[in-house]
C-alpha cells in the first residue's frame, strides 16, 4: 500500500469521525443520559403515586410493590429508547430505514399468529401487576414452582426455590398464584399427643407457650396473634392430633413455627405430656 493510499484512507476515516462518528457518539450519549433521567423520573413518579394497600404490613411490602412496577416500566422504556437509537444510527450512516421498517412490518405480520403466546404472557403480566398479586421479594407458588420472586416483567416471572434453582415461568402459564407473604402469614401446626393425655392440660400448655412468645422481645414483633390451641383435628392410630394456628408477619411463618415447636417440646417434657411415636413389637 502506497503512502498516498494510506493518506487517502486516513483522510476518509477522519472525515467520517468528525461527521457521522460524532453524530453517532452524540446519539449514544444522549440515550445514556435520557436513560438515567427517565429512570429517576419513573422512580419518583411511582413512589409518589403508588398508595398503600389496606392490610399490607409496613413499608417493606409497599417498597417491594413500587420496586416491581419501577423495574417493569423502566425496562420497557429502555428497550424503546435503544430501538430508536439503533434506527437513528443506521439512518446516520446512510442505511435506508424505510425498507427495513416495511420488511419488519411484513415479518411482524407473518409471525403475528405465532406471537399469540407472547401477547398472552404480556396481558397476564399486566393483570398480575395491576392487581398486585405478587411482587419482587414475595414468596409464591406458580405452576408447581415455589420460591422467592427475583424478577417480574410483563412476559415472565423469575423465582428461586429453596435449593437455589432459578425458575423462569411465562406469565401466560400462571393459571393460579399462591402468595405466602401477602398481608400476613399464618403458622398451621398439627401436634400429636397420646390418648392418655389430658386435653384440657394440653390446651393450657399450648396457649401458654404461644403467649410466652408474644412477650419475648426477640419474637413479639414477628407475631400478630399468639399461636393457640384451635381444636382436636383427628383421632389417629397412635395419637390425638390437635391443630394450632397463629398469625405472623409475612415471611416469618417458618421461623416462628420452628421456635414454637422447640418450645412445645420443652413444655410437653416439663408437663409430662407424651408426644407419641411409632412402636414396633417383635414377638419371639
Amino acid at each position: 500500500m502506497s503512502e498516498d493510499q494510506i493518506i487517502q484512507i486516513t483522510n476518509t476515516l477522519w472525515s467520517w469521525v468528525i461527521s457521522d462518528g460524532v453524530k453517532i457518539l452524540v446519539i449514544i450519549l444522549v440515550a445514556i443520559i435520557a436513560n438515567k433521567i427517565i429512570k429517576k423520573v419513573i422512580e419518583k413518579v411511582v413512589r409518589k403515586m403508588v398508595v398503600s394497600v389496606p392490610g399490607e404490613n409496613g413499608p417493606d411490602a409497599e417498597k417491594r410493590r413500587e420496586d416491581t412496577i419501577i423495574a417493569i416500566f423502566y425496562g420497557t422504556v429502555r428497550v424503546v429508547i435503544w430501538i430508536v437509537v439503533l434506527i437513528m444510527i443506521l439512518d446516520s450512516v446512510g442505511v435506508a430505514i424505510a425498507p427495513i421498517l416495511a420488511a419488519a412490518g411484513v415479518i411482524g405480520l407473518a409471525v403475528g399468529f405465532g406471537a399469540q403466546y407472547l401477547i398472552r404472557d404480556i396481558i397476564t403480566g399486566l393483570f398480575i401487576i395491576i392487581e398486585n398479586q405478587y411482587r419482587v421479594g414475595d414468596i409464591i407458588e406458580v405452576s408447581g414452582k415455589n420460591g422467592v420472586v427475583e424478577r417480574l416483567t410483563l412476559r415472565a416471572t423469575t423465582i428461586r426455590d429453596l435449593n437455589g434453582v432459578l425458575h423462569h415461568v411465562p406469565n401466560g402459564e400462571v393459571t393460579y398464584a399462591s402468595n405466602f407473604s401477602k398481608d400476613f402469614s399464618r403458622i398451621n401446626i398439627n401436634l400429636g399427643v397420646s390418648y392418655e393425655s389430658d386435653i384440657d392440660k394440653v390446651e393450657k400448655v399450648v396457649n401458654e407457650v404461644g403467649v410466652s412468645m408474644t412477650e419475648d422481645a426477640n419474637w413479639k414483633n414477628k407475631i400478630l396473634s399468639a399461636p393457640k390451641f384451635m381444636r382436636i383435628d383427628s383421632f389417629d392410630d397412635s395419637q390425638v392430633t390437635i391443630k394450632v394456628l397463629g398469625d405472623v408477619v409475612p415471611l416469618s411463618q417458618w421461623e416462628v413455627a420452628g421456635e414454637f415447636r422447640r418450645r412445645i417440646k420443652e413444655a410437653f417434657d416439663k408437663n409430662n405430656i407424651e408426644i407419641p411415636y411409632p412402636h414396633m413389637v417383635i414377638k419371639k
